[in-house]
C-alpha cells in the first residue's frame, strides 16, 4: 500500500485540540489585539518633542542635552 493510499484510508491523521473553528477564531483574536496594539502606538512619534538644533545643519553640537543648560 503506498503512502498516499495509506493517507486517504486514514479517518484522521491528527487530533485536533479544538474544532477548525474555535481555532480560527483565537488566531483572528490574536491578530485583532495585536492590530489594536499597532493602532494605539500610530501616533507616538508625533508626540515627542522635536530635536532640532537652532544654531546649525546637522552635525552641529550646541553642548545642550535636552535644552538644559550646563
Amino acid at each position: 500500500m503506498t503512502l498516499t493510499s495509506l493517507l486517504i484510508a486514514s479517518e484522521e491523521l491528527a487530533p485536533l485540540i479544538a474544532p477548525p473553528l474555535v481555532i480560527a477564531g483565537v488566531a483572528g483574536l490574536a491578530f485583532l489585539m495585536m492590530g489594536l496594539v499597532t493602532f494605539a502606538y500610530r501616533d507616538v512619534a508625533n508626540r515627542q518633542p522635536q530635536k532640532r538644533s537652532t544654531s546649525g545643519g546637522p552635525g552641529t553640537h550646541t553642548g545642550t542635552h535636552d535644552g538644559v543648560q550646563p
